[in-house]
C-alpha cells in the first residue's frame, strides 16, 4: 500500500529560511492549511530540538482553516562555512470523529495513515541592500518620533508665548487700574482745592463788608458826642 500524500499545505513547502544575525531569536513562519473537509491533527518535529522553539508545536485544524506556526531559532555563533543539517518535519492524520485526545490517536495512529512533509533549515546572513532597507525602517520611526516631538515642542512654546501674553495683559490691566484710581483721587483733590479757594473768598469779602459797616454806623455816634458837647458848652456859656 502507498503512502498517504500530505493533506495540508505548506508555505513554504520545503526550506524554512532563518535571516541572520543570529545573535538574537530568529523566527520563521510556517503556514499550515486544511483544504479538506475533515479534521486533521498535526505534529511538528525537529532533529535539533534543542536549538529551536515551535509554538505551537502540535494541534487540530478545522476543515478550510490555516495555521501559522512559529519556528524560533536560539542565538549562537554562525559560520558561514558550516552547512546547515537542521531539518523539520510535519506529520499529519485525519482525527476520528468526536475524538479529543490528541495524544492517544497518536499512540494508537496506524503507520499507513500517517502523512509528513520534510523541511530543511537555510541560514542567510542580510545583503547590504537588506542592511540598508533594515537601517530605513528602523530610522523611519525615528525621523516620525522626532517630528512628533518638534511638533509637541512648537506646541510646548505656543503655551508658552501665551501664558506669558496673558500675564502681561493681566499686569497692564492692573496699571490702567491703578492709573484711573490716581487720576480719580487727583480730580477730588483738585475739587476740594476749588471749593475750599472759594470759601475763603466768600469769608475774606464778608469780613471786609462788615469792618466798613462797622465804620459807618460809628461815624454818626461821634457826631452826636461832638453836637452834644457843643450844645453843653453853648449853653453852660448862656447860663452864665
Amino acid at each position: 500500500m502507498s503512502k498517504l500524500e500530505q493533506i495540508l499545505v505548506l508555505d513554504p513547502p520545503t526550506d524554512l529560511r532563518f535571516k541572520g544575525p543570529f545573535t538574537d531569536v530568529v523566527t520563521a513562519n510556517l503556514k499550515l492549511k486544511n483544504p479538506s473537509d475533515r479534521k486533521v491533527c498535526f505534529k511538528v518535529k525537529t532533529t535539533a530540538p534543542r536549538r529551536y522553539c515551535v509554538r505551537p508545536n502540535s494541534g487540530i485544524i478545522d476543515p478550510g482553516a490555516t495555521l501559522i506556526i512559529s519556528v524560533m531559532l536560539q542565538p549562537f555563533d554562525y559560520d558561514p562555512n558550516e552547512k546547515s543539517k537542521h531539518k523539520f518535519m510535519v506529520q499529519t492524520i485525519f482525527a476520528p470523529p468526536g475524538a479529543t485526545d490528541t495524544e492517544a490517536m497518536w499512540k494508537d495512529v496506524k503507520p499507513d495513515d500517517l502523512m509528513d512533509s520534510k523541511l530543511r533549515c537555510v541560514f542567510e546572513l542580510p545583503s547590504e541592500n537588506d542592511k540598508v532597507n533594515e537601517m530605513d525602517s528602523k530610522s523611519a520611526p525615528v525621523l516620525n518620533s522626532s517630528k512628533a516631538d518638534g511638533s509637541v515642542a512648537a506646541k510646548a512654546v505656543d503655551d508658552s508665548e501665551m501664558k506669558k501674553v496673558l500675564e502681561e495683559c493681566k499686569r497692564l490691566q492692573t496699571e490702567v487700574s491703578k492709573l484711573n484710581d490716581e487720576n480719580r483721587q487727583l480730580k477730588d483733590e483738585g475739587l476740594r482745592l476749588r471749593r475750599f479757594q472759594r470759601s475763603e473768598y466768600v469769608t475774606s469779602n464778608s469780613s471786609s463788608a462788615l469792618g466798613r459797616e462797622s465804620k459807618a454806623g460809628s461815624l454818626p455816634s461821634l457826631l452826636v458826642v461832638i453836637a452834644a458837647i457843643f450844645i453843653g458848652f453853648f449853653l453852660g456859656k448862656f447860663i452864665l
